[in-house]
């Protein structure tokens, strides 16, 4: 698909798009205050005593948290954890880093989300803004803040960080400035496995836009902080894919045929109990992601068709499927695409936002009560 070259965009649109980015990035984590703030007194009243920041301790967040503590060995004082190494090491010292000057390690996390975020949001929209057509980039911004998984963006989770290093990263990428791609992938690489799909999507736009040889080379940089930190693990437990194992270990996440993930998942969707409608969004995010890829298909967008396939290949062949929704998040191709369609068809946004909006913010309550919301 062609595109504008850089040169084309004039810095006053894009300054609008980056203050409008950063508008409705701030705009709507003081929406999710309110809505914990007053659901916490409504929904239960449970809630309301419990401090702001506890609230955000939960699963994933507080796991990091502990890492950056104690180290992958986990809290002495209890057993230890076989799931830790799962998580890479690049939130947990982001969070060690920032509780130097901030003592609360809730709060930490969530100054470093917002933070990353911000920069995620202006990238996107400057993204959106690149691919085109003009109003493209506020508009992919409102789709990721509207899904229903948006409530991670917010929380001491590594996806506003992740974002903040591998949008950037795609967009320079877009511009044929292979070093500053490469270092930017590699820092999403230090955050999640996710870096690893990216470092592979980057050869392949490089082979696609064929960029010179002389600079090549820079293709090997993000796969760096997979490599250390596999020797990492393995000077500590003696298994070089302890990250994988851990997967395993910690959540039960075996490898098996696409069939019977869906199965499995399907039947814990049919069933009663309080992780049925999770289980539900689990398949709704694992047929959207199929449409993304039949989409980047059709547009022969084959950089981008290996980044979003090998995360959802990585999701659909494990034992069931778990976090599938909020991997969407990661899956820019995705919201851009939203942005560009919807500056043509305005309803497209409209319909999508009055689907989504609500979604997002019943998750963001279930998150706040401590239970699985992705």
């Amino acid at each position: 698909m062609q595109t504008s070259p850089p040169e084309t965009v004039s810095p006053a649109p894009a300054r609008f798009s980056d203050r409008e980015a950063l508008l409705a990035w701030l705009g709507s984590r003081i929406g999710i205050i309110v809505a914990m703030t007053v659901g916490a007194g409504v929904l239960s009243s449970e809630q309301k005593d419990t401090p702001f920041l506890e609230r955000w301790t939960h699963w994933d967040a507080g796991l990091l948290v502990k890492i950056a503590k104690f180290g992958y060995g986990g809290d002495p004082a209890e057993n230890p954890d076989a799931g830790l190494p799962a998580f890479f090491p690049g939130m947990p010292i982001a969070l060690r880093l920032v509780h130097v000057i901030i003592p609360d390690w809730s709060l930490a996390g969530l100054l470093i989300s917002f933070v990353a975020g911000a920069v995620a949001m202006v990238a996107l929209a400057r993204l959106a803004e690149f691919e085109g057509p003009a109003g493209a980039g506020r508009r992919a911004v409102l789709a990721i803040l509207l899904f229903p998984m948006a409530v991670f963006l917010f929380a001491g989770y590594s996806e506003s960080l992740f974002l903040a290093f591998a949008i950037p990263a795609w967009l320079y990428a877009r511009r044929g400035d292979w070093p500053a791609a490469a270092l930017l992938a590699a820092g999403a690489s230090c955050v999640r496995i996710t870096g690893l799909f990216l470092a592979l999507a980057l050869i392949v736009e490089y082979v696609t836009r064929r960029g010179s040889l002389r600079q090549a080379w820079w293709l090997a940089v993000p796969f760096l902080p997979l490599v250390a930190y596999s020797f990492y693990q393995h000077q500590r437990t003696g298994d070089w894919l302890a990250w994988q194992h851990a997967q395993q270990a910690g959540w039960g996440r075996d490898m098996v045929w696409p069939w019977q993930s869906f199965l499995t998942t399907w039947q814990m969707a049919a069933g009663d109990g309080q992780f049925v409608w999770a289980f539900r969004m689990e398949v709704a995010g694992a047929l959207l992601g199929v449409a993304v890829l039949i989409w980047l298909l059709v547009a022969r967008r084959w950089s981008e068709l290996v980044y979003v396939g090998l995360q959802l290949s990585a999701l659909l062949f494990s034992a069931y499927y778990l976090s599938v929704p909020r991997s969407a998040l990661l899956w820019w191709p995705l919201w851009v695409m939203i942005g560009r369609v919807s500056v043509r068809r305005r309803w497209v946004l409209l319909l999508y936002a009055l689907v989504a909006g609500p979604l997002m913010v019943l998750n963001t309550l279930t998150f706040m009560r401590g239970a699985w919301a992705g």
